[in-house]
C-alpha cells in the first residue's frame, strides 16, 4: 500500500468528523464551522476540501462505493443462485451502512427529490447508480436462470430499483436490528426468483410484454 499523503489524511479527518456530526446533531443543524472545529482543522480548510455539506455527502458516497467492492465481491461469488446472490449484494450494504444509518434518514429528503444532486437518481451520482446495476447484470448472468431476452436489458435496473426500496425500508425500520427488513429482504428475494423462473416459460410470453412496458413507466423510457 502507497503511504496517505497529508492532503489525504486531511480530507478523510474532516468526512469522518461531519459524518460523527452529522449522526450527533443532523444534517441540517451540522455546519461547516461545526466540521472545521470537530476536525480539528481552520474553516477555510474545511471548506478548500469541501465546497459544501452535499459535497462531503457526495465524497462519502464515492468512498463507500470504493470500499464496498471488494465486499460485494465476495459476497456475491460466495453465494449460489440468483436468490442468495440478491440477497447477499444487497445485506453486505446495509451491513456497511448500518453505522451511518441516521446519516441516510437525514438525507431521506434529498433523495426523493431526482433533481437533487444527492439523490441516488440524479446525474450527480449516474456513475454510482450504473456501477450497482453492473452489479445486478453479473447477478442475473450468473444466478443459474434462463432470462428471456425481452427481459434481459431491462431486468437489471429494475432490480436496482428493488435494492433501492429495500434500503429506504431499512432506512425507517424501528424494529429491533431492523429484524422486519432482514425478513423482507428474504421474502422480497425469494419472490422476485420465484417470477423470473416463470417468466423464463413459454406461456408467460404474453405476460411479459406489460411487464416491460411497466418496468419503462418506472425507468422513465
Amino acid at each position: 500500500m502507497q503511504p496517505t499523503s497529508k492532503a489525504e489524511e486531511t480530507s478523510r479527518k474532516i468526512l469522518d468528523a461531519a459524518l460523527d456530526l452529522f449522526r450527533e446533531a443532523g444534517f441540517e443543524n451540522a455546519t461547516m464551522r461545526d466540521i472545521a472545529a470537530k476536525a480539528g482543522v481552520a474553516t477555510g480548510a474545511a471548506y478548500y476540501y469541501y465546497a459544501s455539506k452535499d459535497a462531503i455527502v457526495m465524497a462519502f458516497y464515492e468512498r463507500a462505493w470504493e470500499e464496498l467492492q471488494p465486499a460485494v465481491e465476495t459476497a456475491v461469488s460466495q453465494a449460489r443462485g440468483l436468490e442468495a446472490k440478491l440477497t447477499a449484494a444487497i445485506r453486505v450494504k446495509l451491513e456497511y451502512f448500518a453505522p451511518n444509518r441516521e446519516v441516510l434518514r437525514a438525507l431521506v429528503r434529498a433523495g426523493a427529490d431526482p433533481k437533487h444532486p444527492l439523490s441516488p437518481f440524479s446525474p450527480d451520482t449516474t456513475a454510482i447508480r450504473q456501477g450497482d446495476i453492473a452489479w445486478f447484470a453479473r447477478i442475473l448472468e450468473d444466478g443459474g436462470i434462463r432470462i428471456p431476452a425481452d427481459l434481459a436489458a431491462h431486468l437489471p435496473g429494475a432490480l436496482w430499483f428493488f435494492q433501492m426500496g429495500v434500503i429506504f425500508f431499512w432506512i425507517t425500520d424501528e424494529s429491533t436490528r431492523q429484524a422486519r427488513t432482514t425478513r423482507l429482504l428474504h421474502l422480497s428475494a425469494k419472490i422476485v426468483t420465484s417470477l423470473l423462473r416463470l417468466a423464463g416459460l413459454p406461456l408467460t410470453r404474453s405476460m411479459r410484454k406489460p411487464i416491460v412496458e411497466l418496468i419503462g413507466v418506472v425507468k422513465g423510457a
